[in-house]
């Protein structure tokens, strides 16, 4: 337990897109809308709260790519690999878009609720680039010019007989 009172379990944005990634592929065959929204909703309330961002992006590749591994494997089996592949594709994706869309927008509002205007407030808290930044063609320079005298040995505070 930590000192706020919760469970200590915080995963990683890596560690949690890993987890809806298996639930969803586990569930995938059997009742894949339910599995995945059960999934954005586990990994979401999960995931450490500066890992919120890069995870509530996500969902929507991970239903994609879980329904293209299934599907993938249910071709392999069949007589018309193609055929089977293109139509297991179209029927996932068409029957699963309303639970993919309520898992995103729950995945997004529990994160919401959790601190993802902290996370987004931080990534554009980087700083802009300044006109004095600009090169004389217009592109932005990554770095600044070394001052003069940067490679000589400099000396900081003061001497021990002073």
């Amino acid at each position: 337990m930590t000192g706020t009172g919760r469970a200590g379990v915080r995963l990683t944005a890596r560690g949690a897109i890993v987890m809806l990634f298996v639930i969803t592929l586990v569930g995938m065959p059997f009742l894949p809308g339910p599995a995945f929204v059960a999934g954005c909703l586990a990994a979401v309330l999960l995931v450490r709260p500066r890992d919120l961002l890069p995870l509530v992006v996500t969902p929507p590749l991970v239903f994609f790519v879980a329904a293209l591994l299934v599907e993938l494997m249910r071709a392999l089996s069949s007589g018309s690999m193609l055929q089977t592949f293109g139509l297991g594709m179209f029927t996932a994706l068409s029957s699963g878009a309303p639970w993919l869309f309520l898992g995103s927008a729950l995945a997004l509002g529990v994160g919401w609720v959790r601190g993802l205007p902290d996370s987004l407030r931080e990534l554009r808290g980087a700083p802009a680039p300044t006109p004095a930044s600009r090169s004389r063609r217009g592109r932005v320079r990554t770095f600044d010019p070394e001052p003069e005298g940067y490679f000589e040995p400099r000396v900081y505070g003061k001497a021990a007989d002073e």
